[in-house]
């Protein structure tokens, strides 16, 4: 099972990321994860990313991509899940022609369909110093700007299920199931 993650920034990806891992064993990549373990190794490409961070720019999707394809060529022969990649429709084009070439196409798509006002109380709840209101709308406004187009993207291919993301953590988890069970 191929599995990608989509929703606004506060939508629950995070919290349901860990629980469907766990329910079907499957491997959890993380575009930051990535980022993080290539540049600790001190790799080719953590290196190449290192020094576009340190200037404070953002590592380049064909930096991410070689990341994510050099982590599919391990151990994922009973799936796995994207979260956090791809956020634009430039970067999910690319993952499905890489994807295709590996011969790992996405299975599905699971879009948190959670209300922006719902959202900010969430974010705000957490009482971060970097989730005030302000910060908070322009990471909607971002995501509304980049990634929402994604969910046309991935409703044409056909391979888009939405979640209501709102409610009990585990009564969430229970609708992922069983959209994810469907297609097992």
């Amino acid at each position: 099972m191929r599995i990608i993650l989509l929703g606004a920034p506060g939508s629950g990806k995070g919290t349901q990321a860990e629980k469907i891992v766990n329910h079907y064993k499957i491997n959890h990549i993380s575009t930051g994860d990535l980022l993080r373990a290539e540049v600790a190794a001190n790799t080719e490409l953590g290196v190449q990313a290192k020094a576009i961070m340190d200037a404070g720019g953002l590592v380049s999707d064909d930096i991410v991509l070689g990341m994510i394809e050099k982590r599919l060529q391990e151990d994922t022969a009973q799936g796995f899940m994207l979260d956090g990649f791809p956020r634009t429709l430039p970067q999910a084009q690319s993952l499905d022609a890489m994807l295709t070439q590996l011969g790992q196409p996405i299975d599905i798509v699971i879009f948190f369909d959670v209300d922006y006002g719902e959202i900010m109380q969430r974010l705000l709840a957490r009482k971060r110093a970097d989730d005030t209101e302000a910060t908070i709308r322009k990471r909607l406004e971002v995501y509304e700007a980049q990634t929402a187009p994604l969910i046309d993207y991935y409703k044409a291919k056909g391979n888009l299920r939405t979640v209501q993301g709102v409610g009990e953590v585990e009564a969430i988890a229970q609708r992922i199931y069983q959209i994810l069970d469907d297609i097992r």
